[in-house]
């Protein structure tokens, strides 16, 4: 009992922000998705960013093989997907993306550190800013069908990343105004990230809801096995291996539909993947969270 009451501590208040930006949008209320989404990825995001790395108090050696952990892990996703596409004969322009590349910033961070606090946080940034490099480089490539490496150099999440690593590495701290106005501007993140994931599902429709229902399933098997084999593997911390798992079992990301949006994929098909497992998600994190808690 409980275990059921600290899965529901921790999952509760994420679906409940998603639950108000849903709510929202269906009573016709305005939101301007454009400039929310531009304001969290450019200002609130990277704070969080880079005042969650600069002030991190995981060992450094904890800290390598965490993020050598999470890039097996994005190159075993890609692999093991790829294979399942192409045995399936799926379009790999329209599914690769979507299977491969989870919702690790709008539900990942949020989860991570109401799960595992502070430290947990920095684990999962440093998984969301791999994650982002691979995003922004191959993920665009799986859709667009060509490279996109200067996107990297002008998104402030990379940058805040680098700087965070920087400080972390070199012990140096901003300050004090220049931090406390950072952390007031991270904190914005995660409640701005939660009500504009339910506003995305909110307006997303789609036709291709019963292959979306098994695929995502599938994601979700795959990934869970994935990452508690990978964090096995790599012996990783009881908060890293938490991390870990949880960050690698998200649903599909709303940007995928944005890329096949873009590039002219079947953009319903990713739509209907992203409704289903964000949906499924309500019961497979919480379950997934239990698992993880139990064994720690």
């Amino acid at each position: 009992m409980n275990l059921i009451l600290t899965v529901f501590e921790i999952v509760a208040p994420v679906f409940l922000l998603a639950a108000v930006g849903f709510t929202w949008v269906k009573l016709g209320f305005e939101y301007r998705l454009q400039f929310v989404t531009r304001f969290a990825t450019m200002l609130a995001m990277p704070s969080l960013i880079f005042v969650a790395l600069m002030q991190t108090e995981i060992p450094g050696s904890d800290l390598s093989r965490f993020t050598m952990a999470t890039l097996v892990a994005n190159l075993l996703l890609v692999v093991v997907f790829w294979l399942i596409v192409r045995g399936l004969r799926l379009d790999p322009r329209t599914y690769l993306s979507p299977l491969i590349f989870g919702n690790t910033g709008n539900l990942g961070l949020p989860l991570c550190i109401f799960a595992f606090g502070q430290i947990g946080l920095g684990y999962a940034v440093v998984f969301l800013s791999v994650t982002a490099l691979f995003s922004f480089t191959y993920g665009i490539y799986l859709v667009a069908g060509k490279g996109a490496w200067g996107q990297v150099a002008r998104q402030p999440m990379a940058w805040a990343t680098i700087l965070g690593a920087v400080f972390l590495w070199q012990g140096w701290q901003t300050p004090t105004f220049l931090t406390n106005t950072l952390e007031l501007l991270g904190q914005m993140a995660v409640p701005l990230m939660l009500v504009t994931l339910g506003v995305a599902i909110a307006r997303l429709t789609s036709h291709s809801l019963g292959r979306a229902l098994w695929l995502s399933a599938l994601k979700l098997a795959v990934c869970f096995a994935l990452g508690w084999g990978i964090g096995g593997w790599f012996d990783l911390g009881t908060i890293a291996f938490g991390v870990l798992v949880l960050q690698i079992c998200t649903p599909v990301a709303v940007t995928s539909y944005l890329l096949a949006e873009r590039f002219g994929a079947d953009s319903d098909a990713v739509a209907g993947m992203v409704m289903v497992s964000t949906v499924l998600s309500v019961a497979a994190l919480p379950a997934v969270l239990a698992i993880i808690l139990w064994r720690l």
